[in-house]
């Protein structure tokens, strides 16, 4: 796996009512990837979202088993001892996965399962900064013609 992504597999905690998973935990990620805000998307089957990347974010994702992604990475950090791999992987039917991408790791995933998905985010960085006046931290790549990030 790429130098700094993190996957969890969240444990349920089962009983009569439920079950409840732990999804963020200060004490398990690097300080400087803590959240600082969160969203939720749903992804309907056979679409995708990016690739793209952040020059200063981490993305902390938790894929909720609800359906299956296909997630992708590129390592775009020229310091890092894997610059330049390409790693895949798949989230197992029903699992409960967490998913921490620090910055400039270009990043994206499809929902190959049949039902649509939901994900939640929580990156270190506000949305377009404070009171959402500044610069999204974004490179998106998705619909460069001639770019190396491809999602298939």
């Amino acid at each position: 796996m790429l130098q700094g992504i993190i996957i969890t597999y969240l444990k349920k905690h089962e009983d009569l009512r439920g079950w409840l998973a732990e999804i963020y935990r200060s004490d398990e990620i690097p300080s400087t990837q803590n959240p600082t805000m969160a969203y939720v998307s749903l992804t309907l089957p056979g679409v995708s979202r990016g690739p793209h990347e952040h020059l200063e974010q981490s993305d902390f994702f938790c894929f909720l088993g609800l359906s299956r992604f296909r997630v992708y990475f590129w390592d775009n950090r020229p310091e890092s001892s894997t610059y330049r791999r390409h790693e895949t992987f798949e989230t197992p039917e029903g699992a409960l996965m967490a998913v921490n991408v620090p910055p400039k790791i270009v990043h994206g995933y499809k929902n190959i399962g049949a039902a649509p998905g939901l994900v939640l985010n929580f990156p270190n960085r506000l949305y377009r900064d404070k009171f959402k006046k500044g610069k999204v931290d974004e490179i998106r790549y998705e619909n460069l013609a001639n770019s190396i990030f491809k999602i298939d």
